[in-house]
């Protein structure tokens, strides 16, 4: 969906207080859209809302959102209808993580990432169909995962959590096909260089880290424009991705021996933790939110 002239897209952005979500707000306000921001964090998204500004966005309005609250997903959607009359692309990056094996998160912390995305992706994609139907056109974009394709262990919340947002992205996929106008894509990055790991619930006694390779979020976010200038259903970000999914598919024993030490190695270090720790899954933590987390580089090492 290509900007018109003298016409910028609207875009309406969750999630966009942090990493993905801040970088795709940021790609769409370098072409000029009118943006709608939401996450979580009120007084983040007047940061973020300001720095779209200077790269160029036509206009950046705010709105708190809790996306897993049916009414507060809702309301985003609505606001934006009122605001700018249409909406052309909803692009839904809101998530949280956590890292534990099943037995040992507790069960609000696991229900909560699901839930998040699970719950929160069927709010913001009902209420942004509903808003595309009335006007026979619309793009919504999900950031998925990689984890969406695989599983790893003790990031079992997180893996059921996209698994079963992907289940949910297919069937609307095959739900939309009456409306030729309206699309909903799915993109699956791999390790990206975000806050989200830092951010995440923890009870391993581990750091947490993106495993290798590491993506920027400005990547992802390029991708995530170009799926919408070229109506793309589905997009991988990652090199190693399509691998990582032959090895879970196809030779299973194998996948299933390496994936505990290599987890251990590449992401879940032997660096001292924290004490177990929340995250941000239950409540927002502005001051741990940024555009990139603090492993640079595609080797994904920490800076120092």
């Amino acid at each position: 969906m290509t900007e018109r002239p003298g016409r910028p897209e609207v875009v309406v952005v969750t999630g966009a207080s942090s990493g993905i979500g801040l970088s795709a707000a940021r790609a769409f306000a370098a072409r000029g859209a009118w943006l709608v921001l939401a996450s979580r964090s009120a007084d983040r998204l007047a940061e973020v809302a300001a720095l779209c500004l200077a790269d160029g966005a036509a206009g950046a309005a705010v709105v708190a959102t809790d996306v897993s609250d049916e009414q507060s997903a809702g309301a985003l959607i609505d606001a934006a209808v009122a605001e700018h009359g249409r909406i052309d692309v909803v692009m839904h990056a809101a998530t949280v993580m956590a890292y534990g094996t099943v037995e040992e998160l507790p069960t609000e912390i696991f229900t909560t990432v699901v839930d998040t995305a699970i719950e929160g992706t069927f709010f913001v994609a009902r209420a942004a169909l509903a808003a595309f139907r009335s006007q026979h056109r619309g793009h919504l974009v999900v950031v998925n995962s990689l984890l969406g394709s695989i599983a790893a262990p003790q990031m079992g919340a997180y893996v059921v959590a996209k698994w079963g947002q992907a289940g949910l992205l297919r069937v609307l996929q095959l739900e939309t096909r009456d409306e030729p106008g309206i699309l909903v894509s799915s993109v699956s990055p791999g390790g990206v260089n975000t806050p989200i790991y830092s951010q995440a619930a923890n009870v391993t006694g581990r750091s947490a880290r993106p495993a290798l390779p590491v993506d920027s979020p400005e990547k992802v976010a390029a991708a995530i424009v170009s799926c919408v200038d070229r109506r793309r259903a589905r997009v991988s970000v990652g090199l190693a991705n399509p691998l990582i999914v032959a090895g879970f598919r196809l030779l299973p024993r194998v996948y299933d021996a390496l994936v505990t030490p290599l987890l251990h190695l590449a992401s879940l270090t032997r660096r001292p933790g924290t004490e177990p720790s929340e995250g941000n899954v239950l409540k927002p933590q502005p001051a741990g939110e940024a555009e990139h987390g603090t492993w640079p580089g595609p080797l994904g090492l920490p800076r120092g």
